[in-house]
């Protein structure tokens, strides 16, 4: 079974890593969530709309050969989190090298920090700027290049959810998903 890890921290997009999980968790993908462990943050992540999520792990505990891609859903407060975390930056290193990494609206400001980034990616528009990388496609909802996939935004994340399905499952179970939630926009 193809496993994703999903790192969470305060202020994190709800809809965007509420939908990416359960488009995974449908298409038969593992999904464990982590979340930063500091002195005030533990496996219950606050995100940036006041709806907390509880999460499976710390970040200290992943180890990436457990799992087939890393995933970063945005929203700015959690990816400057992330982006200030150096286990989350060995980790989307990891994950570029050697496997898959994935992230959308804001956080390809992270993979930007980690020096992954690829050549043509997306991400939310008023995000663009400050993520300041060559290769912006605002004409795609879901951008992969390489090892790197990346997405727009919120109204993004389940088609988002069905490309990672397709690259880890197949696209057979892609479409068994994207039929039975109706996602012809996809």
């Amino acid at each position: 079974m193809a496993s994703v890890l999903l790192p969470l921290a305060k202020g994190f997009e709800e809809l965007e890593a509420v939908a990416l999980i359960d488009t995974m968790r449908r298409g038969g993908i593992e999904v464990r969530v982590a979340y930063l462990e500091d002195e005030l943050q533990k496996e219950l992540v606050l995100d940036a709309n006041g709806i907390t999520i509880q999460a499976d792990t710390s970040i200290k505990n992943i180890i990436s050969d457990d799992f087939d891609m890393m995933v970063l859903p945005g929203g700015w407060g959690g990816t400057y989190a992330l982006a200030e975390k150096k286990r989350v930056i060995e980790l989307v290193q990891e994950f570029k090298e050697k496997k898959v990494v994935g992230a959308m609206c804001a956080a390809p400001f992270v993979l930007k920090k980690a020096g992954v980034l690829g050549t043509t990616y997306t991400c939310y528009p008023g995000a663009k700027d400050e993520i300041d990388h060559a290769g912006y496609r605002e004409d795609l909802k879901v951008v992969t290049d390489g090892n790197v996939m990346t997405s727009q935004g919120p109204g993004t994340a389940v088609c988002f959810g069905l490309a990672i399905i397709e690259r880890l499952v197949g696209k057979e179970s892609m479409q068994a998903v994207k039929d039975g939630m109706l996602l012809d926009y996809c």
